[in-house]
């Protein structure tokens, strides 16, 4: 019998606390969760600065941190880490944070070991983690790194999927060659590669149902 996988990401704002912004940056995290689904019952933000969301469809795990990260990074100082967690919701709870099941385990779990790392994944399938979370340590010392300017580039290209950079360009009222240098900078392509590689990564391990790649 095939197995319904979810995901879920847990995650907390670092120097949250010497942020002046808080309502900002609330009101930003709050509008991007809203689109992942309802508040409480598929994610919650609390302590303040934590946050919990279940990505049902798990290929978009991955673009869905680099949302949250891209929205975060767009406030001074501050910076967001996110373990992601894939497997089973055996126990569903009308608040996120009290369902159960080892997408719940998982996501929890590598959120603890999280130290300089700032993104990292456990899933049933050990190849699959060794991987993603090497190409997620490199690729995560380029975002750590962004600038305000490179956040933005990255959440309009996430927003806007089919936009030409002269589009782009044209929203944010510069030339087009400064949004190419933005996307480098940022590492547009790099991410884009990750992401392709992570949908996949899972396609094959689905198919294979036994957690073998085909």
């Amino acid at each position: 019998m095939k197995k319904n996988l979810t995901s879920v990401i847990t995650g907390d704002i670092i120097n949250s606390s010497k942020s002046a912004s808080t309502a900002k940056w609330i009101s930003a995290l709050t509008k991007t969760l809203n689109k992942g689904g309802t508040e409480h019952k598929d994610w919650e933000i609390y302590r303040g600065d934590s946050f919990q969301l279940e990505v049902k469809n798990i290929e978009d795990a991955f673009l869905t941190c680099i949302r949250i990260k891209a929205i975060i990074k767009q406030f001074e100082d501050l910076d967001v880490r996110m373990a992601i967690g894939i497997g089973e919701k055996t126990y569903e709870s009308p608040k996120i944070t009290q369902s159960n099941g080892s997408a719940f385990i998982n996501s929890g779990k590598t959120f603890e070991k999280l130290k300089k790392e700032t993104l990292m994944l456990k899933s049933p399938w050990a190849e699959f983690d060794r991987q993603m979370n090497l190409l997620f340590s490199l690729i995560s010392q380029i975002m750590d790194q962004w600038t305000a300017h490179s956040a933005e580039i990255v959440m309009l290209s996430l927003e806007m999927p089919e936009a030409t950079q002269q589009e782009i360009a044209t929203k944010l009222k510069i030339t087009q060659g400064r949004v190419s240098e933005r996307l480098k900078r940022a590492a547009w392509d790099q991410i884009v590669n990750v992401d392709q590689r992570f949908r996949e990564l899972i396609k094959s391990n689905k198919q294979a149902g036994n957690g073998t790649f085909s």
